[in-house]
């Protein structure tokens, strides 16, 4: 059994519950980490997570880790003409009190080099690191290749800019 991912049964009814809980560094919250399954054969993968800033003062997602792979960088997707195009970005802003969703087509954590298939029902680590805040680490939970996220595919604005605090 891989260290790095573990299959879901019900003994890990209790993992599931921490899953959707929300992480906390400072003013920075992320919740609601996901991840696409992704053919055995298939050498990337990405990360999505929602993150509030609750403070006052700007952050900014700068990098992030994951055993999971041999590389992690953060991305965006831009268009060029009529077609979109993945970029990395040196960091993702998180404005105070707003919220940002890393989702697909938009920002989101690439994972370059999987150690092993992302298969649907595993958790891996993910440790986001911030200009300001400290660290958070979260699991993410593998969900099915054609998943969108819990909020759908329009959830967060346009390709997951900044959207207004949630009341």
């Amino acid at each position: 059994m891989s260290r790095f991912l573990m299959p879901l049964g019900l003994a890990s009814c209790l993992l599931l519950a921490t899953l959707a809980m929300p992480v906390f560094a400072g003013d920075i919250e992320a919740r609601e980490a996901w991840s696409r399954a992704r053919m055995p054969e298939a050498r990337a993968g990405a990360a999505y997570v929602t993150l509030e800033n609750t403070g006052s003062t700007n952050d900014q997602l700068v990098s992030a880790e994951s055993a999971v792979a041999e590389t992690v960088e953060l991305h965006t997707h831009i268009m060029d003409g009529a077609i979109m195009k993945m970029r990395q970005v040196e960091n993702i802003p998180l404005p105070a009190g707003k919220t940002v969703v890393l989702k697909p087509g938009a920002f989101h954590v690439m994972l370059i080099g999987l150690q092993e298939p992302l298969t649907e029902g595993k958790v891996f680590p993910l440790t986001l690191n911030f200009e300001q805040a400290k660290p958070i680490t979260l699991n993410v939970a593998v969900k099915g290749m054609a998943a969108t996220g819990s909020q759908g595919p329009d959830h967060g604005g346009m390709h997951g800019h900044e959207t207004k605090k949630h009341n």
